[in-house]
């Protein structure tokens, strides 16, 4: 049954206007007071301008917004958690930006920060940047109106009277003392509002509040966070930190030595310091120890660090957290963003030595060889700067030698992005590239080669390395080619990269060519002098005695090869304070030298040089024996 009250009969009381319009009075005034007791409480004027106090904002403590616990400690960032604290407790306000390539620890950097700064008594609200600038905006409107905005502001900006953006940092600038987390905010172009640069400080981001804005980013580009940032890049983690990093997660799983060198193989790097202690602590993984775990990434990289996760592709969060897909999120990011040469040149870069490359080796047309794909110089830029500016490659500075060289520049990948990139290579592509690495490395070296003076040296020394790596398919041209930069080095005096060079020659002739083939007793004789000169004067006089022993028995005690090498082991013995059989053997082989080249070769006069200086040093006091001339 419905009542129509319109038209039914209304109660006797209602019929007294003056009780209706007294009751209604009541009710009013009473309205009236409940707000003004509300605004009182809150600590709002009438006006809602002023901003509440921190005591009061305080105890808003169990908002949605809490930063990540920190369940273990943080290693190795004394000196980052320092930086920021004394700017999280310093007058005023600004924006810190920790960033760095994936994995390096930067959210829990900064959720050590945030719980150091709440212990403090600080106002800390996180926020986890999802990609989206309107969610974005929401979050840092709620986190304004924890720290005391007012609703009639909120309200002002909801029906279009005053923008939010502007409101939320107006608010923010008057009070002090928070410290605000926008965490993982890797697509910095997105943050918005509108289109304008971040750097310009109208959106979202700003430097300019009474607290500190704390973010983190894959991206590390000074020319994206603007000139009123403080960027602070993280490197890896000292080997005795991250071993420290190991021993909380594993203690039982060996020494603190053993835990620093296998911090050390992951290069430092905290995402895979984490996984390698997850994987030791739990009792039913096939390895148990610090050392059991090294040994196996050489042979089980894929099954451990290198291993794919399920969901991976479809969760970004997932991704972070997993060393084999961390740096795929950037790289996803780079082609989505036109850098669509960096994914295949950073897998370039990892199937070279894992040292400094030099730039001027990474050409369009290597790129283009090794890849199958069209690049110019312009695109190659662009790649590389994409990868600097995510962290996945850096440019360590030149190495300045005592002498005026030009300087190179140089690329570098951390160990593990080097790792993980040549191991998700596919195996249909890596005959292909290996060959294209092979044959620019080999035009590399002729060019430098053809160089006069001391022009080619610096980049002699950073060629090095990938040289003793490559394996070309020409025996023939790499021994050449390998012989060539070896040469080159010497001359430069950069035997430790010489002695790379020359053990590889002697390790790839020994298994193409006889024992006794001439060209192995040569290569061993050039290795044997590297030795000489890097001061390992017993191997070096081991192995020049055995190589002239086999250069009598093959070619005969006058050949001249075989007087070369009777020379080489006399200056050896020099060296290792042996005058009188020095002397001896180049005494001998001076007159083998006079009777066979004559009096005026130049191997018979340097042979008689080196038996001056041997009398010299046998005669000598031996504190004077330093200063006397080296034996050539």
């Amino acid at each position: 049954m419905v009542t129509n009250y319109v038209t039914a009969n209304p109660p006797t009381w209602a019929e007294n206007s003056l009780l209706v319009w007294s009751v209604f009075g009541v009710l009013g005034a009473v309205s009236l007071g409940l707000v003004l007791w509300e605004r009182r409480l809150a600590g709002e004027p009438e006006g809602g301008t002023r901003p509440v106090t921190l005591g009061r904002i305080a105890a808003v403590g169990g908002h949605s917004m809490n930063p990540p616990a920190v369940s273990v400690p943080v290693r190795g960032r004394g000196a980052e958690l320092e930086r920021i604290g004394r700017l999280v407790r310093g007058p005023g306000g600004g924006m810190v930006v920790v960033c760095g390539a994936g994995g390096l620890g930067k959210t829990t950097l900064a959720a050590e920060t945030a719980a150091r700064a709440r212990a403090e008594g600080r106002v800390v609200v996180w926020i986890r940047w999802r990609d989206d600038a309107t969610q974005l905006g929401q979050d840092l409107a709620q986190a304004a109106h924890i720290l005391g905005l007012p609703e009639a502001r909120l309200e002002e900006a909801r029906t279009g009277r005053v923008s939010l953006v502007d409101a939320v940092w107006e608010h923010l600038a008057t009070v002090e003392g928070w410290l605000i987390v926008v965490d993982n905010v890797d697509t910095p172009t997105r943050v918005g509002p509108g289109s304008g640069p971040l750097s310009a400080y109208r959106g979202w981001l700003r430097p300019h509040g009474g607290g500190v804005l704390l973010v983190t980013s894959r991206d590390t580009s000074p020319q994206t966070w603007g000139p009123d940032a403080d960027l602070l890049a993280l490197d890896p983690l000292a080997d005795k930190a991250g071993g420290a990093v190991l021993l909380d997660a594993a203690p039982r799983a060996g020494t603190e030595g053993e835990a620093k060198a296998l911090a050390a193989r992951l290069g430092g790097l905290p995402l895979g310091l984490n996984a390698a202690g997850t994987y030791l602590s739990v009792p039913t993984s096939r390895h148990r120890t610090f050392a059991t775990y090294q040994h196996a990434l050489e042979n089980e990289f894929g099954d451990l660090l290198g291993a794919e996760h399920p969901t991976a592709a479809t969760d970004p969060e997932t991704a972070r957290r997993v060393v084999r897909h961390t740096w795929d999120l950037s790289l996803d990011q780079l082609h989505h963003d036109g850098y669509t040469l960096a994914r295949p040149v950073l897998q370039l870069l990892a199937l070279l030595a894992p040292a400094p490359i030099p730039r001027t080796l990474i050409t369009p047309s290597l790129v283009t060889d090794a890849t199958g794909l069209p690049a110019t110089a312009a695109t190659l830029d662009a790649a590389l700067a994409g990868l600097h500016q995510y962290g996945l490659i850096r440019t360590p500075p030149p190495t300045a030698p005592e002498t005026a060289e030009p300087s190179v520049g140089q690329l570098q990948l951390h160990l593990l992005v080097r790792e993980v990139t040549a191991h998700t290579l596919p195996h249909s592509q890596l005959t292909e590239a290996l060959t294209a690495i092979d044959q620019h490395l080999s035009q590399a070296v002729t060019a430098l080669a053809g160089l006069p003076g001391r022009a080619g040296w610096p980049l002699a020394r950073l060629l090095a390395p990938h040289l003793h790596r490559s394996t070309p398919h020409d025996f023939m041209t790499a021994r050449s080619v390998l012989n060539d930069l070896a040469d080159v080095l010497s001359s430069a005096g950069a035997h430790s990269e010489e002695l790379l060079l020359r053990r590889h020659v002697v390790e790839t002739e020994t298994l193409q060519l006889a024992p006794d083939h001439p060209d192995i007793l040569g290569s061993r004789n050039n290795l044997a002098n590297a030795l000489n000169h890097l001061g390992e004067h017993q191997q070096a006089a081991d192995l020049h005695r055995q190589t002239l022993a086999d250069y009598a028995r093959t070619l005969g005690p006058n050949h001249p090869h075989t007087l070369t090498s009777r020379n080489n082991l006399a200056n050896a013995l020099n060296h290792l304070g042996e005058h009188q059989q020095a002397a001896d053997l180049h005494r001998q082989t001076l007159a083998d030298r006079e009777r066979t080249l004559g009096p005026n070769h130049p191997h018979t006069l340097s042979s008689r040089n080196n038996l001056t200086t041997a009398r010299a040093l046998l005669d000598a006091p031996s504190t004077w024996r330093r200063w006397l001339p080296r034996l050539r």
